[in-house]
This record gives structure tokens, sequence and C-alpha cells, in this order.
């Protein structure tokens, strides 16, 4: 008999990536051969543009298909400093950014190097699904502020200076927000850097990874540059999945100051050694070249997303947030609790709801408590027009039936 695997009480802590988890279920409902429309999908449902394409075909022609230094190709490396210097006016230099496979992988890492056990990590909700769950693998503890819809799902310096304690170690702020969509304003982000500069032990990670998918006429700001005084303990997590289409390229960047960046390179180079040498050619062409690719994806999000919302509402019962960036609805359906559907069970939860979209309407849809606040459910609008259109409208029906159905209590 072989002998038993011991499994780490951390390992088997760690819950699965709930976004991820859900695709693997409409994959497997679809190999059954359901036909499922996913609102789940945290990706563009368009092709990486053509011009990065080539770029990496060119990169593959003329050799570059070996390891890269641990921190990243130098070439990449500049274009980010320059990049982050033309968009932000952050002077950082080539040495203070570091390339990953992905945002997560930074993330991971980052927190990897700087936490020890108790050390804390404020998180407002609803989040990203893996920011605690990274944070605990790490033997951190996450510290959950939830932050609702009176406050447009943002975290307030109050909330950030009643949660500070001696222990705390970052401050993760995410902005456009996955999943609300919210972003911060520059008097908001003012706000909180007041507060962090009465605490000069804690630390703040900005997760900027929707920073170019804004509707509304604005652009979201950076907290490095509202408050550039915090550059010496903020690092910027940033990559090419979401603007530019290039999810499955694995290039994600985090820019700070030099002894974390060293770090973060020495960890990588024990781990993955380096993100892909032909992503990491695709990336400069991505960030050197025509940009109207990104505009124009804006502009097609946004249409999507107000298409979603002129569906949705005239639905009796939702809480519809129109998002100002990224690409989801985070819609409130506190008014569903407690409803029956037309088989009779009962939705006590979101996720009750989730699976009711799902066993019901086909919809396949991620609910509020994955990202730590509830009731409420994430619709993607990343999703192809047809998707949106038909989820939208089969979302509407169901809700319809739980209206008829929903109980009437009595105090």
């Amino acid at each position: 008999m072989p002998a038993s695997l011991t499994i780490s009480s951390r390992a088997a802590a760690m819950k699965p990536s709930a976004s991820i988890a859900a695709k693997k279920i409409v994959a497997d409902l679809r190999a059954a051969g359901e036909q499922i429309v996913d609102l789940t999908i945290g990706e563009p449902d368009i092709p990486t543009p053509a011009h990065i394409i080539e770029g990496a075909l060119q990169a593959m022609g003329a050799g570059e298909t070996h390891y890269t230094p641990s921190a990243g190709e130098p070439a990449l490396r500049q274009a980010i400093a320059e990049t982050l210097q033309r968009e932000k006016g952050l002077a950082c230099s080539a040495e203070q950014i570091v390339v990953g496979c992905g945002a997560k992988q930074l993330i991971y890492e980052t927190f990897a190097a700087t936490l020890d056990p108790g050390d804390e990590v404020v998180i407002p909700a609803p989040y990203w699904v893996s920011y605690p769950d990274i944070v605990t693998l790490h033997g951190g503890s996450p510290v959950i502020i939830p932050c609702g819809q009176d406050t447009g799902f943002k975290l307030t310096p109050a909330q950030l200076e009643a949660a500070v304690t001696p222990r705390t170690r970052w401050l993760v702020l995410n902005s456009p927000n996955n999943p609300t969509g919210a972003v911060y304003s520059r008097r908001e982000l003012e706000g909180l850097a007041e507060v962090l500069r009465r605490h000069p032990h804690i630390w703040v990670m900005t997760d900027e990874i929707y920073e170019h998918l804004c509707y509304e006429d604005i652009r979201a700001l950076s907290m490095v540059e509202v408050a550039p005084d915090l550059f010496d303990r903020a690092l910027i997590i940033n990559g090419m999945s979401k603007a530019y289409a290039m999810t499955g390229w694995r290039i994600g960047y985090a820019a700070g100051p030099r002894p974390l960046i060293d770090v973060i390179v020495k960890m990588i180079g024990q781990s993955t050694t380096c993100a892909s040498s032909v992503g990491q050619a695709a990336a400069v062409v991505a960030l050197t070249g025509d940009q109207r690719c990104v505009s124009e994806a804006a502009a097609m999000y946004r249409a999507r997303r107000d298409r979603m919302l002129e569906i949705l509402s005239d639905v009796p019962g939702l809480e519809l947030n129109v998002p100002a960036g990224a690409f989801y609805l985070y819609v409130g359906i506190a008014a569903f609790i407690g409803a029956r559907t037309p088989a009779g069970k009962r939705i006590a939860t979101d996720l009750d709801f989730s699976l009711y979209l799902l066993e019901e309407a086909k919809v396949a849809v991620l609910d509020g408590g994955a990202y730590g606040l509830s009731p409420y459910l994430r619709l993607s609008f990343a999703a192809a027009p047809d998707a949106v259109e038909a989820g939208s409208k089969a979302i509407a029906a169901a809700c319809g039936a739980l209206v008829v159905q929903k109980e009437v209590v009595h105090g």
C-alpha cells in the first residue's frame, strides 16, 4: 500500500477559486449536452488584436523562445515604465518593475514575501475572490470590511481607520472593482491616503487590472497618482489580460519600491523562473503599439452593459447598480430572499438563487457570497452580445416566476 499523503492545513483550508469552479461547471454541463448561457466569464470574448499576435509570431520567428530574466525582458520592463510615466506621470525605472505569469502570480508572490503568521491585510468587500485565500495561504489574516451600496461599494476613510491595528501590513484597493465596477474618485483616494499617512507601517496594493475599462467619461486614478508620497510603500498590480484580451498569454506586471521588487523577482526565480518569452514580446507590442483596440473594446463593453441594464431595469425586485468600470453588474436580490421557485424550492441565499438560474433558466452567474457581500449576483457583460441578450432575458423571466411565488411574511 502506498504511504498516505498528508495535506498541509493551509492548503486544506484554501477554497477553490469561485470563478474557475463556475467555469468548470459550465464546461461539464455543456459537455453533457446542456445549452448554458455563461455570464460568469471574467475575460473578454474577443480575440487578441491582430497586431499583437503578429508581434508574437515575429518574435517566435526570430528565436525569442527561451528563458528570459526572472524580472522580465528589459524591453518589456522599459515599455511598462514608459507607460506608467505617460499615463500616470509616475517616474518609475525599469528596475522597479517585475513581470509575472499574470497579475495573480504577482499578488501571490507579494503576500508570500511579506506576510508572517498573524499579519493582517485589509480587504474591502465585495472583493476579487482570490485575495482572502491567498492571504490565508501565506499565514496572514484577511480583515474584511463590508462596503455596501450606501458607500457605492467603496471603502471610506473612517472604515479604514477603524480596521487598522499594529499587525496591519497591507490595504488592498481594486479600482475599477471586480465585481461591482466601482471606481474611486480623487477625493475618495485622498481621504484614504490621509489615513495611510497616519499609519506608516501599512503598505497599499493597488490592483488596476481594469483601469482602461471605464464607461462614464472618467479615468480610473491610481493611489500613487493622487498621493505620490506613498509610492515608497505601494505596489501597483496590472497586466495585459483585460484591456488587450490577452488572458491566456499570462502576462502581468507589478511596479513598486526596488527592495520589494527584488524579493518578488527572487521568488519567481524559485517558482516559475520567468513569464513566457513569447507572451512578453506580445506585451511589448501591445503597450507600444496602436491603442485604438483598447478604446474600441471599452466602447463595446459599454454597449453591452447598457443593453443588460435596459433588459433588467424593468424587473421588479432587482437592485441595479450601474458599474463605472470593469465588465460586471453586481445586482442586488434581497427582494427575492424567501421566495419559492415554481418547483416549490425556497430561495434562502444568493447561492440558491444562482443555482435556480442555472437549473431553470440555464444561465450561469456567480453569487455574491463568493465576493464577500450578499445577497447579490455578479453578471458578466464580457460575454458575447447574443449571450448578454439571451441571458438577461432568461434572468428576467426567471425573476418573474419568483415574484409570483414569493411568500408574504406577516409580523
